[in-house]
């Protein structure tokens, strides 16, 4: 809600109304379809304008993705050194330092002394000197080498512009269903149809008075075999119940007492 008393109005094709109180420029902007939209609030007397504000939204988070997509943060990056270095290592550091830069990031020169190196710290301001040197196109020193712990330091800023990185347009897929070159799959549990061969053009031969043979009904297919019937288990056997009834039948011998 606008609080103003006065507001300079301009209409929705961008023409100036001139200055007027706030509650007639709203009950123009009613009457013509549109709400008014106050653009530039610091202005005196603060700008108005006849706009469609979900339009007006829609635009402004529009343009914030699109800057957003553009944009690139500077971003800080580290070389580490020794003075003990070759070199052929030492070169390879700067080429990747002048890349660094190149991208328009800042980057940070160290030397990591160890042990007994460390009493002789010129060793690494004079390397640090030596590697600015060959940068000097591309970055420029922020500072003097400092040195803190067992690690002496400098800070090189770019020369060049940051690059912009255009996000990467996501491509549709080749084949997408119901496009031409796709072909449709057949379901895997469906049966298969076994083929019926075509009687050969030879077998419908014409016959004495040149009438065309009539084509012959394919044969009916063998019906399926039944199942054997299972086969009765085979009954136990009884002979040892048998000899067992033998036996008891049998006498049992009387005792003699002599």
């Amino acid at each position: 809600m606008i609080r103003i008393p006065q507001v300079r109005v301009v209409d929705e094709e961008g023409a100036q109304l001139g200055v007027m109180p706030t509650p007639q420029a709203l009950a123009m902007a009613q009457e013509r379809g549109y709400d008014l939209v106050e653009v530039a609030p610091m202005a005196s007397p603060p700008v108005v304008k006849f706009l469609d504000f979900g339009q007006y939204k829609y635009e402004l988070t529009k343009r914030d993705k699109e800057n957003k997509r553009r944009q690139r943060s500077v971003t800080f990056k580290e070389v580490r050194l020794t003075p003990k270095i070759g070199s052929g290592d030492f070169e390879t550091k700067v080429h990747r330092a002048i890349e660094f830069l190149e991208e328009g990031d800042r980057i940070k020169v160290t030397v990591r002394f160890r042990g007994r190196e460390l009493t002789h710290p010129e060793l690494g301001r004079n390397m640090l000197t030596r590697f600015t040197e060959r940068i000097k196109e591309h970055g420029t020193p922020e500072r003097a080498p400092l040195l803190e712990g067992k690690s002496m330091h400098l800070t090189v800023a770019s020369l060049h512009k940051p690059k912009e990185h255009e996000a990467p347009q996501r491509h549709a897929k080749d084949d997408q269903p119901g496009e031409p070159g796709e072909q449709p799959t057949e379901p895997a549990d469906q049966p298969a149809v076994a083929p019926v061969a075509a009687a050969p053009a030879a077998a419908a031969g014409a016959g004495t008075n040149g009438e065309a043979a009539p084509a012959k009904a394919p044969a009916p297919a063998p019906a399926a075999a039944p199942a054997p019937a299972a086969r009765p288990a085979p009954a136990a056997t009884t002979a040892a119940p048998a000899r067992q009834t033998e036996a008891s039948t049998e006498p049992a011998p009387a005792a003699t007492g002599e």
